[in-house]
């Protein structure tokens, strides 16, 4: 019991590694880089659940189920900014629990790729986004049930909203600021234009 201690928690501390490394991928937009990692996160889960499966008591301490959702996020990190379908939990051979704790840090961290695309100028990616994380914090917290069984869902929630609300603010703000820029313009150009037609 204490030798798959061990290798359970050797694998899941090699499993987050990998999950937060393959997140930093993601905001780089090095995708090669992505798959590596989450593969090697991925690798590393399955040894601790193979080790840990003989002793539920072990298995259930915590620390694979931190491993698993640390997994989960990176993986659901990648889909939410490619917007394709996020992988339920039964693809992703994660419990429940972990599942939804990462698809809620997984919208959280959108707020980074959210930010360096508006710097980028590219607003409708960061619209597409932020309405991306509205539609997953109004899905979790129509999860209604105790934190031991969703453990501890709901304060994972009352962060992503807190981060929802400034992701929001900054959003708004940046685009009233394009939008008046590109008035001002469009009324410079046509005052140039105007201006250019008088002998």
């Amino acid at each position: 019991m204490n030798a798959a201690r061990e290798i359970g928690l050797a694998a899941c501390r090699k499993a987050i590694r990998a999950a937060s490394s393959s997140i930093r991928a993601v905001h780089r937009i090095q995708p090669d880089r992505v798959l590596a990692f989450r593969q090697e996160s991925e690798g590393a889960i399955r040894d601790a659940q193979r080790a840990l499966a003989p002793y539920p008591m072990i298995a259930f301490a915590g620390f694979l189920h931190d491993a698993e959702k640390e997994y989960a996020e990176a993986v659901l990190t990648a889909a939410l900014v490619e917007g394709v379908p996020v992988p339920e939990y039964r693809e992703l051979g994660v419990g429940l629990p972990a599942w939804l704790n990462g698809l809620a840090e997984a919208a959280s961290e959108l707020r980074r790729h959210l930010l360096d695309r508006l710097r980028a100028g590219e607003t409708s990616t960061a619209e597409r986004l932020l309405a991306s994380m509205e539609d997953t914090y109004e899905a979790l917290v129509a999860v209604d049930y105790p934190d031991a069984v969703t453990g501890g869902l709901r304060r994972t929630a009352d962060s992503l909203r807190a981060v929802l609300e400034r992701t929001r603010s900054d959003v708004t703000t940046t685009l009233l600021q394009v939008r008046l820029q590109n008035a001002l313009e469009r009324r410079a150009a046509d005052e140039d234009r105007g201006g250019s037609a008088l002998p």
